[in-house]
């Protein structure tokens, strides 16, 4: 059995820190690093490109709407061709910093509201998938199991991969629990823990109500700016490992 666990990397703006990177990268096997338009500053990006590439963690383009003060957990109606050059704009930027340090993009996940809204949203969907086409066709696409944006990437002829999230609660049906409901996020590292292991070996998580729910995953993430996201991702890792699951990048 293996697993990937990725984790939101690169997400502090000039003198204003967040998350532990340096830490956390020596946990996870795939960084997903900020570009820059909803976190993150060039002096950042090139820092976490580093240390990423010396920790041999797979880099992925965390590509966002052009959002600084709301963290990007805003929907911004952009036009469809504004948003391609704006994912394109952050692929070429992060990629370029990549291969100054000798490493590479290896994959894209979209940030926050763009993650969200591209699950469903066709438009801004369409928008990314054209995006990492037109820079790259070779990259892979992360996102939610039945998302939109898998659909339409993979008519593209662009390789897809699904992951679920070891911190935020699920609903029966399979959907995140909103962040602004009770039960969206678990901040226990044991039972985050268990949660991932669970679902590594039984391809299923327990919903906030109490049933089990099939979710076909082949990345974990472990967000960098949840409260206690070190002791989480410490207790994931050791967990897996006393399991018996290998941990390593869903991109080789």
């Amino acid at each position: 059995m293996r697993i990937d666990l990725n984790a939101d990397l690169g997400e502090s703006f000039g003198s204003w820190r967040m998350g532990e990177d340096q830490t956390l990268l020596e946990l996870v096997s795939s960084a997903n690093i900020a570009c820059g338009f909803h976190a993150g500053d060039p002096l950042t990006m090139t820092e976490t490109v580093a240390a990423a590439i010396e920790r041999g963690a797979v880099i992925g383009a965390h590509v966002s709407y052009r959002d600084l003060v709301g963290f990007g957990r805003r929907f911004v109606d952009a036009a469809e061709a504004e948003l391609r050059a704006d994912v394109l704009y952050q692929l070429a930027a992060l990629d370029g910093m990549c291969r100054a340090a000798g490493g590479r993009v290896a994959y894209v996940k979209a940030h926050g509201a763009l993650y969200h809204a591209a699950g469903r949203h066709a438009p801004h969907a369409r928008a990314v998938a054209a995006a990492v086409a037109a820079y790259d066709p070779s990259l892979t696409i992360l996102g939610m199991p039945g998302a939109l944006l898998l659909e339409l990437a993979q008519e593209r002829g662009l390789a897809t991969a699904t992951e679920a999230f070891a911190d935020r609660g699920y609903r029966a049906d399979g959907a995140l629990v909103p962040r602004s409901e009770p039960g969206a996020l678990l901040h226990d590292p044991a039972q985050v823990a268990a949660r991932v292991v669970g679902l590594a070996q039984r391809g299923q998580l327990t919903s906030v109500d109490g049933a089990p729910v099939a979710v076909l995953a082949d990345s974990v993430c472990l967000h960098g700016d949840t409260p206690g996201a070190v002791d989480i991702a410490r207790a994931v890792r050791r967990a897996l490992d006393d399991a018996g699951v290998v941990v390593r990048g869903f991109v080789r």
